[in-house]
């Protein structure tokens, strides 16, 4: 892994230019540009079937765009694929864990998967082990771990080698709020540490909490791209909910807006389609 300092070098940590992605005579992701920066948090922010998913498994090397061309620090990712992913740190909604392993032994084994040293590895896993708050369950076996329990070795282990990017697709779905602040919490810690910091979402809250700027994504394109403060200059609303919603038409959209308490001090509003 190349010192994060070289990073300097590089105006665009991770950029996507003119992704397309089909599936079959379904346009998933249409002509999608943006880039994220050293030490920023970009979030990707849509309802359900935006295409979030698609978009950040692109930019991941987990799917090849129909079209378009993804750099991460300066790599071509189609072109050199295995290099360019030395840099990432990639969690799903879906990822699943070994269950015979505990997290300690998974991230021993990432751990040297990523060719790191011993001695570096061990205190990698012992750091984050203590930032997770993982003590009480990094010893147990994975298929015994509760969902948030699994999300926070998860998050381990996409923190693991220290990559310049990390990727996560809706890191806190469907977490309790305490394991959900502590997935936020590691977010800011790892962008103070200077990394870049990709995040899909619906939760309108995390999106203002958290980013430095925003991707509006409906229906596979990016309908507006910059800070909470451009977009609301914009659109002429005093939210990002009313923004979105703004942008897009509420009927048009098919969007239903859910309050589900507070979280980091913002009301958390899901975009979910409408049933």
């Amino acid at each position: 892994m190349e010192d994060p300092a070289h990073l300097g070098q590089h105006l665009h940590v991770l950029q996507a230019d003119h992704l397309w992605k089909r599936f079959g005579d379904i346009d998933a992701v249409c002509d999608l540009s943006f880039d994220v920066r050293p030490g920023e948090v970009v979030g990707v922010l849509g309802p359900n079937g935006a295409g979030k998913t698609t978009t950040l498994r692109m930019l991941a090397g987990i799917l090849t765009p129909t079209r378009g061309r993804v750099a991460i620090a300066g790599v071509d990712l189609g072109r050199n694929p295995l290099d360019a992913k030395r840099h990432i740190g990639f969690l799903s909604g879906d990822t699943q864990l070994y269950q015979r392993l505990t997290p300690r032994e998974m991230l021993a084994y990432f751990g040297r998967l990523y060719t790191m040293d011993e001695a570096r590895l061990s205190r990698r896993i012992d750091e984050l082990v203590e930032q997770l708050d993982m003590a009480d369950f990094a010893s147990r076996p994975c298929g015994t771990l509760s969902s948030g329990q699994k999300q926070r070795a998860n998050i381990a282990r996409a923190f693991l080698h220290e990559p310049d990017v990390l990727i996560l697709d809706e890191p806190t779905a469907a977490l309790d709020v305490v394991t959900g602040q502590f997935i936020v919490e590691s977010i800011r810690r790892e962008r103070a540490a200077g990394r870049s910091i990709l995040f899909s979402t619906h939760i309108m809250g995390e999106a203002e909490y958290l980013c430095d700027r925003i991707v509006l994504l409906h229906r596979g394109r990016a309908i507006d791209i910059g800070t909470l403060p451009e977009l609301l200059a914009r659109s002429g609303c005093a939210n990002l909910t009313d923004t979105f919603l703004r942008h897009v038409g509420q009927d048009n959209a098919g969007i239903r807006i859910q309050e589900s308490g507070i979280r980091s001090g913002n009301s958390s509003v899901h975009l979910n389609p409408e049933s």
